[in-house]
C-alpha cells in the first residue's frame, strides 16, 4: 500500500455546517476548496483521513 502508489482526492461537497474535526482533516488533506484536487501517497494515515470524511470526498486511483 505504501509503495509511492498514489491516489487523487477531490473535495466535492463543502465544508460549511461540518465538525470541526472533519474541517480540520480536509485541511490535513491538503484540499482549499470545493472541486479541488490533490494528489496524495496511498498510506494507512491518508486512507484513515479519507475514511473519515469521505462523504465529502471524491477518491480515484491512479
Amino acid at each position: 500500500m505504501a509503495d509511492g502508489r498514489k491516489i487523487k482526492v477531490t473535495l466535492v461537497k463543502g465544508i460549511a455546517r461540518t465538525r470541526r474535526d472533519h474541517r480540520d482533516t480536509v485541511r490535513g488533506l491538503g484540499l482549499k476548496w470545493t472541486n479541488h484536487t490533490v494528489e496524495l501517497v496511498d498510506t494507512p494515515s491518508v486512507r484513515g483521513m479519507i475514511d473519515k470524511v469521505g462523504y465529502l470526498l471524491k477518491v480515484t486511483a491512479e
